[in-house]
Formats: structure tokens, C-alpha cells, sequence
């Protein structure tokens, strides 16, 4: 299952709140890219028909039905990627707390959601 550390779910609910996004559910996607990877994103939305509503470390979670397996092994965490720069990152459950580097939400994919 979809997770999110306590960091990512503390500044998910402060940039709902810097956003007036409060009452949204944060959606979160995933793709396969052309190359195989998988590149991720997310944002404030509505629900959809066919949305996996999810509650997550106090964070309304929406995944579509084609992200889900993509994200099932998947943790949400929010990090300090360089000294004073802070972003979410996408890592595999294993892989957490691990040398391997996990993707950053970079390229404007997290829709305001990085500080």
C-alpha cells in the first residue's frame, strides 16, 4: 500500500493549508515512461470516478485505478535533498532509509506542494 512519512504528511497539510487547497485531496499518479521508468507526480484535486480514496498519516489521498500498482510498494517522504533545499521524493518501501537515491518531485510535477 501507498504510504507517507510524517514529514511528507506535516508539509502536505501546510502547502494545502499556503494554498487554500484545505478541503482538496491530494492526488497522487504515477507513470511508465518511455523508457521504462517510472515518473510520478501529484497534486490538489477533486475525486474521479473509478479514484482509490485513501486516509494516509492524516493526508485524503486519491489514486487512479492506472497509477495503483505503481505506487503499491511506493513511501512519500519529504526530505532535505541539499543543505536548505527540501523536496518530496518518491522511494520504494525497500529502499527507504537506504543509500539508494530515491526520484525527487522535481520538473513542477508536485503542483506547489515543495517548499
Amino acid at each position: 500500500m501507498f504510504t507517507l512519512t510524517s514529514n511528507a504528511s506535516q508539509e502536505i497539510q501546510a502547502a494545502a493549508a499556503r494554498s487554500d487547497a484545505a478541503g482538496l485531496a491530494l492526488r497522487v499518479a504515477a507513470r511508465r515512461g518511455a523508457d521504462g521508468s517510472v515518473e510520478y507526480g501529484m497534486g490538489f484535486d477533486e475525486p474521479r470516478e473509478g479514484d482509490m480514496p485513501l486516509q494516509v498519516a492524516g493526508v485524503n489521498l486519491l489514486i487512479a485505478l492506472p497509477s495503483q500498482p505503481m505506487l503499491e510498494d511506493i513511501v512519500l517522504d519529504f526530505v532535505e535533498i541539499e543543505p536548505g533545499k527540501f523536496n518530496f521524493i518518491f522511494a520504494d518501501r525497500d529502499t527507504v532509509g537506504a543509500d539508494a537515491a530515491p526520484k525527487a518531485c522535481g520538473n513542477g510535477a508536485c503542483n506547489g506542494c515543495s517548499s
